[in-house]
């Protein structure tokens, strides 16, 4: 190994050694950056020369971090995500597109009823919505900016409510209580934990069963019975009529619908204001 010189190693090997480390291999590093193999291998090489110390172990299976390396890397990282959160600070122009992931009810119910608020504030912003069909897809998902259904805390990520989830009693005009029950299965407490929690006794029957609070308040809507419906997921129809809260009383539970976004992203000036802004949109 050569003996190492003093001062900063030229930018580009410090790119190209963060996504090698990062993503695990020479070969996802060139094709993040669009160069060969060879060319990948060569900037590392010359990095590791510049500092005197190796950084990957090459074997015939791939590359791996040595000990140096893996100390190395998270400094790299943070001085690379640093320096471009400072120059987007200081020279950026204002986001014109925010994309959001979630599941179709939280694009459905949240998202798109906060659309004109957001564009008053932010008029020259496009936003793109990506739908899931499973909160579980969400950890895959490449979108970062994530509406989420949860208690708020997932690792690596930080995380904003948007509302508290909860849960009444609600049916279309024309339908009363002793209209049958629309059941829903899943994670949310059901009309056994409502009726324990409220004492209410005597439960009407229930005609169908849904896995999908969005299924269930559309049932409800077309006046197939009553929902123990999500009131942030059915706002939009409270508040056009076409559902109607019950006069019983409301389960709030421990869970709610947050926007979340990795810890590394949203540390700009202009990033955090853009959420700030989506945020106070949604919320209303």
């Amino acid at each position: 190994m050569a003996k190492k010189k003093i001062g900063l190693p030229p930018l580009d090997w410090l790119r190209v050694f963060e996504a090698a480390g990062r993503l695990g291999g020479f070969s996802a590093a060139a094709k993040e950056f669009g160069l060969t193999q060879a060319a990948v291998s060569q900037r590392i090489a010359n990095l590791e020369s510049w500092l005197g110390r190796s950084l990957f172990v090459r074997e015939a299976r791939g590359v791996s971090l040595t000990v140096e390396g893996e100390s190395y890397l998270p400094l790299v990282q943070d001085s690379l995500q640093a320096l471009e959160r400072n120059t987007e600070d200081l020279f950026g122009k204002s986001p014109r597109e925010l994309r959001v992931a979630g599941l179709s009810s939280s694009i459905h119910a949240l998202v798109l009823p906060s659309l004109d608020r957001f564009q008053d504030i932010r008029p020259k912003v496009r936003v793109m919505t990506d739908s899931v069909a499973r909160r579980s897809s969400l950890d895959e998902e490449r979108t970062w900016l994530q509406i989420r259904y949860g208690r708020g805390a997932w690792p690596g990520r930080d995380a904003a409510l948007i509302a508290p989830e909860v849960l009444v009693p609600m049916a279309a005009p024309g339908v009363d209580w002793g209209a049958p029950l629309i059941d829903l299965r899943g994670e949310r407490p059901g009309w056994r934990d409502w009726a324990n929690k409220t004492g209410v006794v005597d439960l009407p029957p229930a005609k169908v069963s849904f896995d999908s609070m969005e299924h269930a308040i559309s049932a409800a809507r077309q006046g197939l019975g009553v929902a123990l419906g999500s009131v942030p997921l059915a706002q939009a129809d409270l508040q056009s009529g076409r559902l109607r809260r019950l006069d019983f009383p409301e389960l709030r539970t421990k869970d709610c619908y947050w926007l979340t976004w990795p810890e590394e992203r949203a540390k700009s000036k202009q990033q955090r204001a853009l959420i700030e802004d989506f945020l106070q949109a949604m919320r209303g």
